[in-house]
């Protein structure tokens, strides 16, 4: 980082730093021919992480370093907080020129969006693989998520719309109309730093709002090369760049997002615990807050199973993105029937996960995102043992380049061991053994997050009744598919500690609109005089008088 202080004369200066920066510039990955890629989407080794229709960057600079090998890629220099405020005032003037663009055509805007991203999915996903860690085909696809929700936003946007009510008082029109909240506030997670800001910001637009982003500090390039192709489209359509803004930078920038009454909506991603700590602030203020927060989501299979699905689904679902999805099966509950050759299946199967380079097209699993992250594995594997767990498969730090670890299963644990109830964002899975549909629905439940969950089984009573209100109480409930990903034309989100939110399908615009609910006099518009008297109480022929005998005076 820069270290500044005072010289002499009362400039800044950067002690020793810049020279040690010079001499380090050739070791970024993005000056090594195999990088050469990363110039495709517009970076340098140190690049502006602020953009409000220019591109800037006065903060701390900050290096981004790739999980698989731990080397510098390129570094970004961050926002300080004179850009944020004038970051803020940019972006809403910005909103006066978008909100009073048709619906339809800001559905256009969205539309190239997409298929900017389409020309480019290809090298974005690698960026994502190489920053965030997770496995090239992964990387792809969570671009192409947003390449869809894209799609579904240019469809929405001219389908929006209030239904006109009938009114208890004659000659008049009830109508429940959406109008855009304004600022929208996007803080993502280092999972998904691309996918996440798509949700929110292809929904936003179209509903007639400017949006902020600020993305992990730890994928600081894929935020700035994502808004390098969105800021092309705005600028290709002589639209302000601060439509779509963005703030690089840490905890500082978050907190005044949340602490900030301009920002209409806080769309946060992240853990429960950070997510509590927004929520608090947003709602001191009496903000509007989207959370999408932790999971702890359960697969329950059941004696009459079919074990060719269970077995696939529970690897997938558990080692994919190693651990690191906010729909990762951590706890995998099997009837006592079961249990044994399940584990021995589960188990054989990890041990045929290609593990590699995030990269290579033939890899399935890649190094977990940081080394506190490492860290936080082998604590959490530590306490598992101490409250009775044993290790059946995994358990150690790799011994090669990066934060490679095993992908672990662990048998024995009560249901309600600590360490159960805790989700640790890595790739352990908790099998646990149940008897009873009633223990297992209850197991699934007991835990504070209610994200993702599934059921394997052939009882089609028991699906409806896992279906059903004494069922899962998640907002993702699934029956013989495992609970890690999620289709954009359904709302996603969760219950409980995970937040509330939903983002997405269905009818997730609403969260960034407000609803106001009309009443027009048709019976002659100008007159607007309402005496503010509660309707229930007054007669229709009483309010016919008063309305004739105000029309005459008029």
């Amino acid at each position: 980082h820069w270290r500044m202080s005072r010289g002499p004369s009362g400039t800044c200066v950067a002690r020793g730093l810049f020279y040690q920066q010079s001499a380090a510039m050739s070791t970024l990955l993005i000056n090594q021919p195999k990088y050469a890629w990363l110039k495709e989407l517009g970076l340098s080794e140190d690049n502006d992480g602020v953009y409000n229709g220019n591109w800037g960057g006065k903060g701390e600079v900050i290096t981004s370093y790739c999980p698989a090998n731990n080397e510098p890629i390129a570094r970004v220099r961050q926002a300080t907080m004179a850009e944020y405020e004038e970051t803020v005032q940019k972006s809403r003037d910005a909103w006066k020129v978008w909100a009073d663009i048709p619906a339809p055509k800001r559905g256009e805007i969205v539309r190239q969006i997409g298929d900017a991203l389409r020309k480019k999915i290809k090298v974005l996903g690698s960026l994502v693989s190489l920053e965030m860690g997770k496995i090239y085909v992964e990387g792809v696809g969570e671009v192409q998520e947003y390449v869809d929700v894209c799609d579904y936003a240019v469809g929405l946007s001219r389908m929006i719309g209030g239904p006109v009510l009938p009114s208890e008082r004659p000659g008049h029109a009830l109508i429940e109309m959406w109008n855009p909240v304004g600022l929208v506030g996007i803080i993502t997670a280092f999972n998904f730093p691309v996918a996440v800001y798509g949700w929110n910001n292809a929904i936003a637009l179209i509903c007639g709002n400017v949006c902020l982003w600020k993305g992990a500090p730890t994928t600081p390039l894929t935020s700035v090369a994502v808004t390098k192709i969105v800021a092309q489209v705005l600028e290709q359509n002589n639209l302000p760049g601060a439509i779509c803004s963005m703030t690089c930078g840490g905890a500082d920038i978050g907190t005044a997002m949340s602490k900030d009454e301009r920002v209409d909506l806080v769309s946060f991603t992240g853990s429960t615990h950070v997510g509590k700590m927004v929520a608090m602030m947003v709602q001191e203020r009496f903000g509007r807050n989207l959370l999408e927060l932790g999971g702890n989501n359960a697969i329950i299979v059941f004696e009459d199973a079919d074990l060719n699905l269970v077995v696939p689904s529970a690897v997938f679902a558990s080692v994919g993105t190693a651990g690191q999805r906010c729909t990762t099966t951590r706890r995998l509950m099997l009837h006592g029937s079961i249990h044994d050759v399940v584990v021995e299946r589960v188990a054989k199967a990890y041990k045929q996960v290609r593990i590699g380079d995030p990269w290579d097209p033939s890899t399935m699993y890649g190094p977990l995102h940081t080394k506190q992250a490492v860290d936080q594995y082998l604590a959490a594997i530590e306490q598992a043992k101490q409250q009775g767990g044993t290790v059946v498969c995994g358990g150690k730090v790799m011994d090669r380049p990066g934060n490679y670890v095993e992908p672990t299963i662990i048998t024995g644990l009560a249901h309600d061991a600590p360490i159960v109830h805790t989700e640790t964002f890595v790739p352990i899975l908790y099998v646990l053994k149940f008897q009873t549909e009633e223990e297992a629905f209850a197991w699934n439940n007991e835990v504070k997050q209610g994200l993702s969950s599934s059921i394997f089984t052939k009882d089609m009573g028991r699906v409806f009744r896992w279906l059903g209100p004494k069922g899962s109480d998640c907002g993702i409930v699934n029956v013989n598919i495992p609970t890690s990903g999620a289709e954009i034309g359904g709302a996603f989100g969760g219950e409980k500690h995970t937040g509330g939110g939903r983002e997405s399908g269905s009818d997730s615009w609403k969260q960034y609109m407000r609803r106001s609910t009309w009443c027009v006099n048709k019976i002659n518009a100008l007159c607007q005089i309402t005496p503010h008297w509660n309707i229930s109480v007054c007669s229709t022929s009483l309010w016919q008088t008063l309305y004739h005998s105000l029309n005459t005076a008029m």
